[in-house]
C-alpha cells in the first residue's frame, strides 16, 4: 500500500537518516547509501536529555564509516520535564526485562523508557531541516521504526498508523518536498538485522543499550531484543556485552 502511494511521484534525490547509532537506524543508513550514494545522505542525531549519550558517539562513528555528513540537534529543553527512565534527571530506573515481560506485568501501554512524542518531535525538526537545506529537492527522512517496538502499544510512535499519519503531515507541510520513509515499520527486528547483514552493516560500531556504561548491559529490553534478532539470523551480536543475556529469559551468564 505504501509502495503504491509512491508510484508516479518524483524520486527523492536526498536522504536524512534519523540516527541513534543503533541497529535500526544504522540499517536505514545502509539502505539510504545503497540507493542514493553517500554524497546525498546525511545522518541527524538528537540530544534530548538522554542518559545514554553513548548512542551519540555511535551515531558519529557510523556516519564516519559510511562517509556521510552528520548533524546533531539539541531538543533537550523541550523534554526536560519528562520523567522517562531514559532521561538524565529521571527518578525511574531502566527495567531489565524484555518488552513482552514488561507488558505482561504492567499491561499494554507506555513502558518506562517511552519518551513523550519523541519520534514526532524529532521528525518535525528533521523535516524543517530538510526543507531548509534542500528547498528545491525531494528529500526522504528515514526512520528505523519496526513492529517489535510498536507491539503492545509500548512505543505508539513506532506504529504504521503513526508513520502513515506523520508522513502525510510532513508532506503537506513541505509542499511534498519532504517525505517520511520507515522501511521496516511492518517488519520485526530480526528482519531489520537480516537486511543489514545483506548490506554489510558494521553492527560492531552500533550502540543500543539504555544504560550508559562502558559496555552494553545485555539485560535491558533493547539489549535483549537485539541479541534475539541476531540469533534469529543464526549469528551472534558482534558487540561485547558486560553481562551477556540468554535469549528472552531472566537468566544471564
Amino acid at each position: 500500500m505504501r509502495e503504491e502511494a509512491d508510484a508516479g511521484r518524483p524520486q527523492a534525490t536526498r536522504a536524512l537518516v534519523l540516527s541513534s547509532g543503533g541497529v535500526d537506524s544504522t540499517t536505514c543508513l545502509a539502505v539510504a547509501v545503497d540507493e542514493l550514494g553517500a554524497e546525498n545522505v546525511t545522518t541527524v542525531s538528537v540530544f534530548y536529555g538522554q542518559k545514554h549519550r553513548r548512542e551519540l558517539e555511535a551515531a558519529d562513528a557510523v556516519a564516519r564509516y559510511y562517509g556521510v555528513a552528520h548533524r546533531v540537534l539539541d531538543l533537550s529543553e523541550i523534554l526536560k520535564d519528562s520523567n522517562s527512565a531514559l532521561m538524565a534527571g529521571s527518578n525511574q530506573d531502566v527495567k531489565h526485562a524484555s518488552y513482552a515481560e514488561q507488558i505482561a506485568e504492567d499491561g499494554e501501554g507506555p513502558v518506562s523508557t517511552y519518551v513523550p512524542f519523541r519520534n514526532g518531535l524529532m521528525l518535525s525538526a528533521v523535516a524543517a531541516l530538510a526543507m531548509s537545506i534542500y528547498p528545491d529537492e525531494v528529500t526522504e527522512i528515514f526512520l528505523g521504526a519496526h513492529a517489535d517496538d510498536a507491539a503492545g502499544d509500548a512505543y505508539p510512535d513506532c506504529s504504521p498508523e503513526f508513520t502513515d499519519h506523520m508522513g502525510a503531515a510532513i508532506e503537506i507541510g513541505t509542499y511534498g518536498r519532504v517525505r517520511l520513509r520507515a522501511p521496516f515499520v511492518d517488519d520485526n527486528k530480526a528482519g531489520v538485522v537480516k537486511r543489514g547483514l545483506e548490506l554489510g552493516v558494521p553492527y560492531e560500531l552500533t550502540w543500543s543499550c539504555y544504560e550508559g556504561g562502558d559496555k552494553p548491559c545485555g539485560t535491558c529490553a533493547t539489549c535483549r531484543d537485539r541479541i534475539a534478532a541476531f540469533r534469529a539470523n543464526g549469528v551472534e551480536d558482534p558487540v561485547e556485552y558486560g553481562t551477556p543475556c540468554l535469549l528472552y529469559t531472566s537468566s544471564c551468564v
